[in-house]
């Protein structure tokens, strides 16, 4: 990873897991990272535990809930407030919830979360991110079957609950944003990229880890740095600074045992365009963010 002194970035769900591990390669390479979190209080302490490692490091905390319209728009509004660029906007907070949910606006929670939330800040930071030389967006999908299919008349649940079904669907409707956004930036030539990444599935368990190597008393904070540095998420780092990567891609794991990032095929073999299309013009209906090119 090359130094990103200059860039702007913004991770959501950056108070855990994969988020926090994004938000600090970034924050010790240079760059100016926002921490995009649903709980406050959690973000400052992420903040903190960064500040720890990297005193020089440039972090930022803001409240982000993306189970409600209002708070995306209050946080879009805030931060073009703060900031005039993006350079990366990483769509990371993701849900799997065994129980039931519903957002404030009455969408299904896996939906709502994981993908319309997302749908509606980029949306927002559209503007920000067309000015901003080189920018890419990052959305997280996952590893799923080709039996998977969108369920446009269960976006705001089911009697039925199934909580796998409901997670995949909005995985897969994350893969399908992610191809058809980047579609859009190059027919209205626009310099801004979009690429869909897997992410590593062990994060509490990175998480154990660093919280042993963080209590041992005898580790200096050069060992602390050493051994942070080999948990960090590649694929979404690769993703989000690979020159390689021209847009449209779908990065993870490879199946060699160093596990080095590269292109899956998965969205090329699920992508509908027609169904991206249609799953675009209602996402824009529900959340009543209209993107403008």
């Amino acid at each position: 990873m090359t130094q990103q002194s200059g860039k702007t970035v913004v991770i959501t769900g950056a108070h855990k897991g994969i988020g926090y591990e994004t938000s600090l390669a970034f924050a010790e390479n240079g760059a100016t990272v926002i921490l995009a979190v649903s709980d406050f209080h959690k973000g400052k302490s992420i903040q903190e535990k960064i500040l720890s490692v990297f005193p020089d490091a440039k972090v930022d905390v803001m409240y982000l809930d993306l189970n409600e319209l209002e708070s995306i728009h209050e946080f879009a509004k805030e931060y073009k407030t703060n900031y005039r660029t993006l350079s990366i906007l990483i769509l990371n907070e993701s849900i799997h919830s065994v129980q039931q949910r519903k957002t404030k606006e009455g969408f299904e929670s896996h939906f709502g979360v994981n993908f319309l939330g997302h749908f509606a800040l980029t949306g927002l930071l559209l503007d920000l991110l067309k000015i901003t030389p080189n920018s890419r967006v990052i959305t997280i999908g996952d590893k799923l079957s080709g039996k998977t299919k969108l369920s446009f008349g269960h976006f705001k649940g089911s009697k039925n609950y199934q909580p796998d079904k409901f997670y995949t669907q909005s995985k897969l409707a994350n893969l399908l944003f992610a191809k058809h956004l980047d579609e859009k930036f190059k027919e209205y030539n626009i310099q801004t990229i979009s690429v869909c990444c897997q992410t590593p599935t062990d994060s509490k368990k990175v998480d154990s880890a660093r919280s042993k190597v963080k209590s041992s008393k005898s580790t200096s904070n050069d060992e602390v740095k050493d051994k942070e540095k080999h948990k960090f998420p590649l694929t979404v780092l690769y993703a989000a600074t690979s020159s390689s990567l021209l847009g449209g891609e779908f990065i993870g794991p490879s199946k060699n045992k160093s596990n080095t990032p590269s292109e899956l095929s998965t969205l090329k073999k699920m992508y509908d365009k027609n169904v991206a299309h249609n799953l675009w013009q209602v996402s824009e209906n529900l959340c009543g963010v209209n993107y403008k090119f």
